[in-house]
């Protein structure tokens, strides 16, 4: 059931509910939700949080993920997934849209939209997927001094770093950017594209004590693993970024498939969501009965 417009809306800030979240035992699965529908059906599934993908976004917008779209942008998305689910939500920033000054006016931004954490990466523009090749590092104290410029700009917003630097520096270069931006005053870090259990095991080891988030995109470079999995390493946090997308694109390729073979969508109506089913995830008549308890006409 969506959160309804005047009742059952959460009162703590996003960024204290992911922060309590994240404090509970076991790791904090966080899959990705590219819309308000798919943050419904997460929820549904029984998720207490969730993920926003930066590649996710673009991709919906028929976009690569380059660095190409706005602080704004993405704002539209933050406030239709924690509207329509109510629960807290992790944010790709990508490099912070610009400089330190830019940093912050996106963790204002995206926190008046409604996350609870955002995570920001030591790449140049134009940025890539992290599991891609040739990506281009900005200086660890420039990263950091980003860093610091978020947690100086944030109310509750969790700050992770991401450093996707164990492509080019190896294991030790990643872990020393990393201690840098916790110092800068990140609450977490993202070690990105890493490529073997072993590679985590190191990078788990080496931060003690620090939270960590491991990402589980497919047709990557980082191995299957499973939530357990990764909580049986010492992670955090996991998140399953671009599945949603990725699912919902297949099966809009079958349908169109289907239509213009056939004419007609008949074939692919036991794969689609009924309108009872709709109905239900978004919460129509609950909208309705809602509605009619405040718009009843009194005469003058």
């Amino acid at each position: 059931m969506p959160y309804l417009i005047a009742d059952d809306l959460p009162l703590a800030p996003a960024g204290q509910r992911f922060r309590a979240a994240l404090s509970r035992p076991g790791i904090l699965r966080l899959p990705g939700a590219h819309n308000g529908q798919a943050g419904l059906q997460a929820k549904a599934a029984g998720f207490d949080a969730l993920y926003l993908s930066g590649a996710a976004m673009t991709a919906s917008m028929g976009l690569p993920d380059l660095g190409i779209i706005t602080v704004d942008e993405v704002a539209f998305f933050i406030r239709q997934i924690a509207r329509a689910s109510g629960l807290p939500l992790l944010v790709d920033g990508d490099t912070g849209y610009g400089e330190a000054l830019n940093v912050m006016h996106m963790v204002r931004t995206f926190e008046e939209a409604g996350a609870g954490a955002v995570h920001l990466e030591d790449q140049l523009l134009p940025k890539k997927c992290g599991h891609l090749n040739d990506k281009k590092l900005a200086a660890a104290q420039d990263m950091a001094a980003k860093v610091a410029a978020a947690a100086r700009a944030r109310r509750d917003l969790v700050i992770i770093a991401r450093t996707d630097a164990a492509a080019s520096e190896g294991i030790e270069g990643a872990v020393a950017r990393a201690k840098l931006y916790v110092e800068a005053g990140a609450d977490a870090i993202f070690p990105e594209a890493l490529t073997s259990v072993e590679m985590f095991k190191e990078v788990r080891a080496a931060l003690p004590g620090v939270k960590l988030l491991a990402n589980m995109t497919e047709f990557g470079r980082t191995p299957a693993l499973t939530a357990q999995q990764f909580e049986d390493l010492g992670y955090d946090m996991v998140i399953w970024p671009v599945s949603s997308l990725r699912v919902a694109n297949k099966a809009q390729a079958k349908l169109y498939a289907a239509l213009a073979r056939d004419g007609a969508t008949t074939a692919m109506i036991p794969e689609m969501q009924t309108r009872t089913e709709l109905y239900d995830t978004i919460g129509l008549n609950a909208f309705e009965a809602l509605d009619a308890s405040i718009a009843l006409s009194v005469a003058p």
